[in-house]
């Protein structure tokens, strides 16, 4: 049975122990993103849980983050199902789409500030990288506007900065849906209107998150998914239909040509984005549920959640391609949160021939351009989520002249600060070229008898471990 809202899906996690408390009193200014980072860093993804602020200095509201992809555990229990059928769980659902069942009145509405009551600065947006961020950002907003033309809606999730009480900056990456949206208004003259969701039932997150081909409404595929249709209310001041369960609901909308100074900010690459003209948002209202949870975000430097929601989905899609479609005797596929679940593409394959290593990363890279800038492959043997073993195969199973593969122009990552400069300055996203580096390293002929211990012994030293009495020892 599908999560009513936030607030029963929370409980869920509570009660399989995948979300911590924080009860400490944080300043959202700067202890919140410093313990969100030092917790993603230190915490293996395993065993990482989410994270729930108890208490936020100056604000009524707690705050959650890592809900949709603290862990693969977790994201899974998103969608009510195990980590190794994420994928059939997915594609069954957006297979049966299912419209969303329009409500009159809904938990979201339960509090109503209009106009000049409306207050932004309300919501406990953190400040994620102190001393580069303009200020505080919100990372988990669902943006809902509305085609002008088919009237289908459309769902994302973009970065927004809090620009005063009745006033937001929006980034919308190029290729992304809603930038058709404004377009069209704009083409007749038009505003856009605007809303921005904070916390709702999981799948709609996951959906928010997720780049649909144009002119699918997100939230008819989180009603797939969840194998019930998302109950809808309509909004107050904006011709526009939200999740009715919601924590937070922000109305507005877009000036027709409204652009002006937004960001920098701290991109899924680890690096400091560039500030841009981008539009901006003048807030007509905001509701919310009383005694409202506010949802974000840890993105930025990887580990993050950002990373971690992409690997996950990413990586299944790529196996299933190279396997199913291409017939490529593939064991496994790893997108690192190293790489931001981008970067870096990791292959273990059951070899049966010496073109298979090549065929594996082309199949990966002709799939979509942003896998793999570095992409590597290795023998069945190797766990290639156990970067130590990774790295013992590069050096002891391949030739640098013979097993690399240099691949030129190529489409960039996105957001890549790599990207080489002309003649000094910054290319044009749609004019940039890349290159991509392939390796196998898997073996090309027989090895040696590995030099280790027989597995049994390991195998049994290992479930008599504690009578060994060894223990870490103390960091200093």
């Amino acid at each position: 049975m599908a999560y009513r809202d936030l607030r029963q899906y929370l409980a869920r996690l509570e009660e399989k122990g995948l979300l911590s408390h924080v009860q400490t009193e944080v300043d959202k200014d700067w202890e919140i993103a410093a313990v969100c980072r030092r917790a993603f860093q230190k915490i293996p993804e395993r065993n990482r849980p989410a994270l729930l602020f108890d208490r936020i200095r100056g604000y009524d509201m707690t705050l959650v983050i890592g809900v949709l992809g603290a862990s693969r555990r977790i994201y899974a229990t998103a969608l009510e199902t195990e980590v190794d059928r994420v994928l059939d769980k997915w594609e069954s659902g957006t297979k049966k789409p299912l419209k969303p069942r329009l409500v009159e009145t809904g938990p979201c509405q339960e509090v109503v500030h209009m106009g000049e009551e409306a207050n932004f600065e309300v919501l406990p947006a953190p400040v994620w990288t102190v001393g580069e961020d303009p200020g505080p950002y919100h990372t988990s907003p669902f943006v809902i506007s509305r085609d002008p033309e088919t009237r289908i809606p459309n769902m994302g999730t973009y970065r927004v900065q809090v620009k005063g009480q009745r006033k937001a900056g929006l980034m919308i990456n190029p290729p992304r849906n809603m930038n058709h949206h404004i377009r069209k208004h704009e083409a007749r003259g038009e505003g856009t209107d605007v809303a921005i969701v904070f916390g709702a039932d999981p799948v709609v997150g996951l959906t928010a998150v997720t780049p649909f081909p144009y002119g699918i409404d997100e939230l008819e595929m989180a009603g797939g998914i969840r194998g019930e249709p998302v109950e809808v209310v309509r909004c107050l001041t904006v011709d526009l239909e939200v999740p009715a369960t919601a924590e937070i609901v922000v109305e507005g909308r877009i000036p027709c040509g409204g652009r002006e100074a937004e960001g920098p900010f701290g991109e899924y690459t680890g690096y400091m984005g560039s500030r841009e003209n981008n539009p901006y948002i003048e807030i007509t209202c905001i509701t919310h549920r009383r005694s409202p949870i506010y949802q974000a975000f840890l993105s930025q430097m990887p580990p993050s959640e950002s990373s971690c929601i992409k690997a996950l989905g990413r990586e299944q899609v790529i196996r299933r391609h190279l396997k199913d479609n291409l017939g490529l005797p593939v064991r496994d596929v790893c997108l690192p949160e190293s790489g931001g679940a981008t970067g870096l593409l990791l292959i273990s394959i059951k070899k049966q021939n010496r073109f298979q290593p090549l065929k594996a990363m082309m199949g990966a890279w002709s799939l979509h351009d942003v896998f793999g800038k570095v992409a590597v492959v290795v023998d069945d043997d190797i766990d290639i989520r156990d970067s130590f073993q990774v790295e013992w195969a590069l050096s002891f199973r391949m030739q640098p002249s013979d097993d690399v593969y240099v691949i030129k122009n190529t489409d960039p990552l996105t957001l890549d600060p790599s990207q080489p400069l002309l003649f000094g300055e910054k290319v044009e996203p749609t004019a940039q070229i890349s290159s991509k580096v392939g390796i196998d390293a898997t073996r090309k002929h027989s090895y040696p008898a590995l030099a280790v211990p027989p597995k049994e012994h390991l195998e049994k030293v290992d479930a008599q471990w504690e009578r060994y009495g060894i223990r870490p020892v103390n960091g200093t």
